[in-house]
């Protein structure tokens, strides 16, 4: 059997003054959630940290439950610490996901 070849998961972080812009790129599944949820609670918790975090989903090809929860869990961080989450230009898949699940009323997401 080969292994079916995935896009490896890119996330880059950009701050601009109060505002962090977290650009995730490529496929995110069981395997790969716990490197985003790992940047996203940095991104969240640091003190002084910016006010703001923008969640481009633009270049993310794929994302299935495991990646929604790091999502919902990283709202729910940014929630305790007085930070405000929103999604942007999220890719028809992963609109859908957010729709399906209720989730797109948790996030202001921009760009679709």
């Amino acid at each position: 059997m080969e292994d079916r070849e995935r896009p490896e998961p890119d996330v880059r972080v950009d701050e601009e003054g109060q505002r962090c812009v977290v650009h995730v790129g490529g496929e995110m599944d069981i395997d790969r959630a716990p490197m985003l949820h790992r940047v996203l609670d940095t991104v969240i918790t640091q003190p002084g940290g910016p006010d703001e975090i923008v969640i481009d989903l633009a270049d993310l090809s794929f994302c299935d439950s495991s990646g929604l929860n790091v999502l919902i869990a990283a709202r729910q961080t940014a929630t305790d610490h007085g930070r405000h989450i929103s999604l942007r230009h999220p890719q028809p898949q992963i609109l859908r996901l957010l729709e399906m699940t209720g989730a797109d009323t948790l996030f202001p997401i921009t760009g679709t």
